[in-house]
This record gives structure tokens, C-alpha cells and sequence, in this order.
């Protein structure tokens, strides 16, 4: 093997005398930490207030981003301008440059973040665009404080190679941890973090480097420490809110690798010049920008080994694999002072690292492109006026979901024939829609423009798809034993009152539960499963009995239906389908569960050609909202929960828990008028703190009641029970009322008017906080349910 030999080292000019005293280097310590200090706790800041507004449930603060931006330019701008204007040591310009330049850099692209996560393509198209104008910028107006004679190495000589090795070294957990987005966001990840590069490597040029002396030794530490300061800026605008943090951590380490490189550089008789910087950091970016997706390092998901842990583990891998190699390559650099490092070993490390990169990302990684899809709504929906009425109970009720569900696939199959087939041509695998009119397909910012300039499309909505993790978290368990008796919200509520004195259990009415899923092994609830082919569907992950990861859907369908003392209809059958996966759904997910819940099919079936009208649930129990984040918008399933009203079929859903600010019903289906809407009390009847207020967007008051909704026991995964709080808790009690009225006279059954005027006729008072939002109807509607009471009632409409 050769070594890469060049021209001697031009001589350096000496630099001007330095400033007596300590206090410029003082100042130049002091700025460095003040930046950092300023740079980091304002993105976490930032992050936290989006997540806080997510939780919630109020609208995303767009104007968070922009103020961190101008705070942070003012703030750390100021010291490192006067840095770069005030002394007359080189060193201490250049650092002050660099960090002005970084800090201005990261005032741009943070101000891009007021593009909404949910399209990711364009922003990662306006971050590349944005730091490859501010690379050409610096490059053009960046002068060095000393004049360098000798021209860089080639592109591909042994330092930049090592640059190579190096990035992929750090890119190498991402490969593991992380999983791609789609094509054109694989592809726009890719830019980002190449312009991204160039910009580093446009501040921290040979210019740059040669401030600090010929000294290796002050070269690596000093110089070092300052790009690593200089990157912490452009590490912080690097990604949406969420990528940037584990940017942050990574980053600022491999200052002292590009140190130690441009040292090596030197031996070989040229500065390294801009080319290792560009293919480090861009390299080293290249893994939290294309292997995440910002939407998922969510608080949302922090309560499991979700997203937020792999990417968490990540970047404590990375950040340790930057920290060895700092060291490594500065005592590599000590111990070969006499001579440069040789090209072919170089080439060999990275080749090495790079097959490594790929190995690593199709065995234990998961190879595959994981983008996001769309959903087309179409401007025509069907036609449901006129229904025929049919015969009271469960048989006119099958009329009218029956004819509901032949017009819907009528009107689907008759408007989307020649947009089905345009999609399949582009291959682009379109996935038709009946309950609400609309497909899914995949494509990205261009197909959606496209889309949406078609005159038969009202709007084109994003429907996110998680990426899959390293491995899946373990299954939620509950720890508490069955209780000895009846919960004490089914006792508050009077529901055990229904067995034992109108012997009334729910026995003749299937409930439908979208969740999470459904331990249907669990002994609460095995033995109320309706059974047959047609009785259970999981769209995410295709398994073909009931099964319940996350814990969720096997409380809330517990508390509704479950045996042991703590569901209200205990003697009431079930059916399942999973729309939420790792707490998390999208509108395409929640349509095919409501699907599912209109017309059941077979495993394997059509929804538009198999579905069976017949075998619908009565009550729907919903303890999920579709918010922004996950793709919906206001009306996103409002024809869906219109098509299941019209069939006789009732919706009851969640209120939310993003009280106690008034008008927090936002997410659908919560707010919309045919929907029953459910807060929650506690066990002193007290509306909770976080049950969400109304009144709905529209106007209208909501919740409709509320239900016990804290520290409420239910059946976990597993066998066991715990407690739980929420008005995902309460919504399924009130399914649990609906099944127990229903039962007691099955004329009932379809007759949503009537059965909605008993619930509210017989709900109970409750105690109303002080914030009283339009009044007492915005917090806790009707009141509390009243199961004897409802029941009592319902079964007086049959003799009077």
C-alpha cells in the first residue's frame, strides 16, 4: 500500500501578536458556554411545548419556533459577534465566525419548523434548499483570518476517507434503531443532510482550522472544542421538532474528530479542507433525519418502549460511538505524528463500516421503505335520505343497514372506477373506501397536488403509518386481582342494581370495540366473545384472534361487557377490531375498524363485496380521537358516523382528556351531533380535571353525559386487572347502559332517538367545577348515567 504523498506543507504565516492578558480567551469560554446554554435548553423548550399542546389537545403553536429563533440569534448572536469583531488574535476571530455564522444558520432553519410535522416531505425539501443557500453564502462571504497557501487534499484522499469511516461509524445505530420513511422522504433526508454538511463544511473550512497554529496538540483540543460549539447551533435546526434532540447530543463530539483529522491532514503536507467535514456531519445527520419519523418521538409514546426509547437508545449509542472515535482518532493522530495516514487502510475502514451499515440494516434493521400514505376523499358521498323504517327491534334494524350498506358501496364503486384504475396504473395501490367515500394510496407532496387538482376530490388527507420498531414492548399487564364484588362505578352507576333486581345482564346484544385490540383469552371477557369469522379483524398487524398489546382496548371493553364485577352489561356479547397501534392510528385505520363495525366480513373478505350487514354490533364503544398529528381534520369520519346513525347503529366516544379547557372536543368523532359523547366523574361525582369541556366546534354542547372515569378497574392483558383513568374509561359504561336498556326490550334496538332521550332523561346531577365553560351542559351534559334508572325506563316503553 502506497501513502498518499503531496507537496510540502506551505508555511504558515505567523500569527499577530495575541492580546495580553486572559481575558479575551475569558470572553471566548465564556461566549462558548453561553451558546451552548442558550442553544439547548431553548430547543428542548420548544419540543416541549409542542408535545404539551399535543397532549392537550390544543392547536399546534406555530409561533414557538419563530420566537425560539429570534431569541436564540439575539441571545447567543450577540457575544459571538462581538468575539468576531473585538479581539486581534486569529484563533479568536475565527472562533467568533464560526459561531455566528452557526448561530444565524440555526435562526433559518429553525423558523422552518412552522411547517406542520405531518408533512415531513416538504419540510425536509425547504431544510435542504435553506442550508444549501446558507453554505453557498458562507462560502462566498467567509474570510479566513490567515491566508492558507497549500490546496486540500483530493476528494476521496486518506483523510476523507476516515471522514467517511467515521460517519458511518456513528450512522451504524440508526441502521439498527430507526427504519426509512418513504422513497421521496428517504431522498429528501438524504439532501438535507448533505446540504447540511456543506454548510458545516463551509464554517469549519481550512480557514478555520489553520487559526489555531500549526500544533497538533492545540489544534485537536482547541480547535476541536470550538467546531464542537459551532456545531451544537447547526446540530439544533437540524430536523423537525424532535430529530434535532438526539442531533444535539451527537453532534458536538465529532468537533474534536474533525480536529484530529485536519491535524492528520497536515502530516500529509495539505489542509484537509472542506470535503471530511461535509461527509462527517452530513453522514452523521443522515441517521436521526432519514431513520425517524419526528411525529413519533412523541410524549404520546413515551409511557412504552416505543419510538421515544429506541430513538433515546440511538443516540447513546451514536453519541458513545462519537466519543470513541474522537479519542481514537487523537491518539491514532499522537502516535503517528511522523507520518499521514495511508490511503488504503483508510479505504478499507470505510468500506468495511459501509457493509457493515448494510448488513446491520437488513438482518436486525427493517429493510423497507415505511412512508406515509393518503387518503382521498372524494366531493360525493352517498345518499342516505329516505331509509326505509322497518319494524322496531333488531330486524328493522338490519333493513336499514343493510340498504345503507348497498348504497354506500354503490356510490363508491359507481365514483372512484376511473381514479381506482388511474392509481393501480401509477402503481401506487390504491385501497377503496366505502363508509366514508375516499382511497388510500401511497404517494407524496406531488401526487397529493395532483389529487387534490382533480374535480372529483374534495381534499386529500395524510394517513400516517408507523415505522416498525427493534423490537415490539412488552405486553401491558395488570398486577390487581378481580374484585370481590361489583367495581365501584358499576355500583355508582346502579348497573349491579340491573342484575340483581331486574335481572337484567345485556344478554341478546353485541357490542363492537375499536382499540387497541382485545385479550380474548382473558376470563372477563372469553367467554362473551361472539365468535365465527366475522367477529374480529386486525388491520395493522393481521392476526387472526383476538390479542391486545398495548392493554388499552381490554380495559375499556371490561369495563363495558366484562365478567368478575367489572363490566356493566356482563352478560352482553363482543366483537373487536384494532385501529390504534402503539396508541397511535390514522384516519384509513379508524375507517376500516367503523367499516368493519357496519357490514362484519370474513377473514380474508372484501369489505366492499363481502360484508354482512346482519351481523352488525348494536353499540359501538370508542375510546380513541383521530387529532391532526395522526392526519385527520375536522370532518374526516363525520360521513362515517353519519352512514352508522342512519343504520340504527350507536356511536359512543370519548370526550377527551384535554380538560379542563373549555371548547378541548375537538378530535373526531367526539364533537360531531349523532355521536354520544362521554366525560368522566370521579368517585364523589365530581367532573374530572381532565375530562375535556364543549362546547363542540360548531356550537354544540357537549359531552352528551358523563361516567366514571377515575381509578376505574378493568381487565388488563394477561389475565389480571388495574385501574385506570380517563374518559376512555367512562365512554365504554355508558355502551355497557346502552347493551343493558337494549336487553331489557329489545324494541329498542336501532332506536337511537329514544334511547338517547332516556339516557338523558334519567342521567343524574353531578357536581360542576367553577369553571363552568357555556354551562353545565359544555361540561358535564345531561349528567351522570343512571343505569337502573335508564333500564327502569326502557322497560316501561314496552308496556306503555
Amino acid at each position: 500500500m502506497t501513502m498518499l504523498t503531496g507537496p510540502p506543507l506551505a508555511p504558515v504565516p505567523p500569527p499577530p501578536p495575541r492580546e495580553t492578558g486572559p481575558w479575551p480567551v475569558v470572553a471566548a469560554v465564556a461566549t462558548g458556554v453561553w451558546i451552548v446554554l442558550v442553544t439547548v435548553p431553548g430547543q428542548v423548550t420548544g419540543w416541549l411545548v409542542d408535545q404539551v399542546a399535543l397532549v392537550i389537545g390544543a392547536d399546534r403553536p406555530v409561533a414557538a419556533w419563530p420566537v425560539v429563533a429570534v431569541g436564540t440569534v439575539l441571545l447567543a448572536g450577540a457575544p459571538a459577534l462581538a468575539l468576531a469583531l473585538a479581539p486581534r488574535s486569529p484563533a479568536l476571530r475565527a472562533t467568533g465566525r464560526a459561531w455566528t455564522a452557526a448561530v444565524v444558520a440555526l435562526g433559518a432553519t429553525t423558523l422552518l419548523r412552522t411547517v406542520p410535522p405531518v408533512h415531513h416531505e416538504a419540510y425536509l425539501a425547504a431544510l435542504a434548499v435553506t442550508a444549501a443557500v446558507l453554505a453557498l453564502v458562507a462560502a462566498r462571504l467567509g474570510r479566513p483570518p490567515v491566508v492558507v497557501d497549500a490546496a486540500p487534499e483530493g476528494r476521496f484522499g486518506s483523510v476523507s476517507l476516515l471522514a467517511i469511516a467515521a460517519g458511518l461509524a456513528v450512522l451504524l445505530p440508526w441502521a439498527w434503531v430507526g427504519a426509512l420513511g418513504g422513497a421521496l422522504e428517504t431522498l429528501l433526508a438524504a439532501l438535507a443532510a448533505a446540504a447540511l454538511g456543506a454548510l458545516a463544511g463551509a464554517l469549519l473550512g481550512a480557514g478555520f482550522w489553520a487559526a489555531f497554529g500549526p500544533g497538533p496538540v492545540r489544534l485537536v483540543l482547541v480547535g476541536g472544542l470550538v467546531a464542537g460549539v459551532a456545531l451544537t447551533p447547526l446540530a439544533a435546526g437540524a430536523g423537525q421538532s424532535g430529530v434535532q434532540l438526539p442531533a444535539l447530543v451527537l453532534l458536538p463530539p465529532l468537533g474534536f474528530v474533525l480536529a484530529a483529522l485536519e491535524a492528520a491532514a497536515r502530516h500529509a503536507g495539505r489542509p484537509a479542507g472542506p470535503a471530511p467535514v461535509r461527509r462527517l456531519v452530513g453522514l452523521a445527520l443522515l441517521g436521526p433525519l432519514a431513520f425517524t419519523d419526528p411525529e413519533e418521538i412523541s410524549l404520546l409514546l413515551s409511557a412504552t418502549r416505543d419510538m421515544p426509547f429506541w430513538v433515546a437508545v440511538g443516540t447513546g449509542v451514536a453519541f458513545t460511538v462519537a466519543v470513541l472515535l474522537a479519542v481514537g482518532y487523537g491518539v491514532l493522530l499522537a502516535r503517528s505524528r511522523a507520518r499521514a495516514p495511508r490511503r488504503g487502510p483508510a479505504a478499507l475502514a470505510a468500506a468495511a463500516l459501509l457493509a457493515a451499515v448494510a448488513v446491520v440494516y437488513v438482518v436486525p434493521g427493517r429493510p423497507g421503505l415505511y412512508g406515509e400514505r393518503l387518503l382521498v376523499v372524494l366531493r360525493e358521498q352517498a345518499d342516505l335520505t329516505g331509509l326505509p323504517a322497518g319494524t322496531p327491534g333488531r330486524a328493522g334494524r338490519d333493513v336499514r343497514a343493510t340498504e345503507v350498506y348497498r348504497r354506500l358501496v354503490a356510490t363508491a364503486d359507481r365514483t372512484q372506477v376511473d381514479l381506482r384504475r388511474t392509481l393501480a396504473g401509477m402503481r401506487l395501490n390504491p385501497t377503496p373506501y366505502y363508509l366514508v367515500n375516499a382511497i388510500e394510496t401511497d404517494g407524496g407532496p406531488a401526487v397529493r397536488a395532483w389529487l387534490s387538482s382533480r374535480p372529483e376530490v374534495a381534499r386529500v388527507l395524510v394517513s400516517q403509518r408507523l415505522r416498525p420498531l427493534p423490537a415490539l414492548a412488552p405486553q401491558a399487564r395488570g398486577d390487581a386481582p378481580a374484585p370481590a364484588g361489583p367495581a365501584w362505578n358499576v355500583s355508582l352507576i346502579g348497573a349491579d342494581r340491573v342484575w340483581s333486581d331486574l335481572g337484567v345482564t345485556g344478554s341478546g346484544v353485541v357490542v363492537g370495540s375499536s382499540d387497541s385490540g382485545v385479550d380474548g383469552r382473558h376470563p372477563a371477557l372469553a367467554g362473551g366473545f361472539r365468535g365465527g369469522d366475522d367477529s374480529w379483524y386486525d388491520p395493522w398487524e393481521g392476526r387472526r384472534a383476538p390479542a391486545d398489546r398495548g392493554g388499552h382496548g381490554t380495559h375499556t371493553l371490561g369495563s363495558a361487557v366484562g365478567r368478575d364485577g367489572v363490566g356493566v352489561a356482563p352478560g352482553a356479547s363482543w366483537v373487536g377490531c384494532v385501529n390504534l397501534e402503539r396508541n397511535m392510528g390514522s384516519p384509513a385505520r379508524y375507517l376500516d375498524c367503523l367499516q368493519f363495525m357496519l357490514a362484519p366480513f370474513p377473514e380474508g373478505g372484501n369489505p366492499l363485496t363481502d360484508g354482512r350487514p346482519s351481523r352488525a354490533p348494536d353499540v359501538l364503544t370508542n375510546s380513541w380521537g383521530c387529532p391532526p398529528v395522526e392526519g385527520c381534520d375536522p370532518g374526516a369520519l363525520r360521513p362515517a358516523t353519519a352512514a352508522l346513525t342512519a343504520a340504527g347503529i350507536l356511536v359512543v366516544a370519548a370526550a377527551g382528556n384535554t380538560g379542563p379547557s373549555c371548547g378541548s372536543i375537538n378530535d373526531a368523532p367526539a364533537p360531531y351531533p349523532d355521536v354520544l359523547t362521554v366525560g368522566a366523574v370521579d368517585r364523589q361525582r365530581r367532573v374530572t380535571e381532565f375530562s375535556s369541556r364543549g362546547p363542540a366546534p360548531d356550537g354544540r354542547a357537549k359531552p352528551d353525559l358523563v361516567a366514571p372515569g377515575a381509578a376505574v378497574l378493568s381487565a388488563m392483558p394477561g389475565g389480571g386487572y388495574a385501574t385506570l383513568d380517563g374518559t376512555s374509561m367512562a365512554t365504554p359504561q355508558v355502551a355497557g347502559v346502552v347493551a343493558l336498556m337494549w336487553s331489557a326490550n329489545p324494541a329498542l334496538v336501532g332506536d337511537l332517538e329514544r334511547t338517547r332521550a332516556i339516557l338523558r332523561d334519567t342521567a343524574q346531577p353531578v357536581t360542576q367545577p367553577a369553571d363552568a365553560c357555556g354551562g353545565p351542559q359544555d361540561v358535564s351534559g345531561a349528567g351522570l348515567v343512571d343505569a337502573y334508572a335508564a333500564v327502569r325506563a326502557a322497560r316501561s316503553v314496552a308496556t306503555g
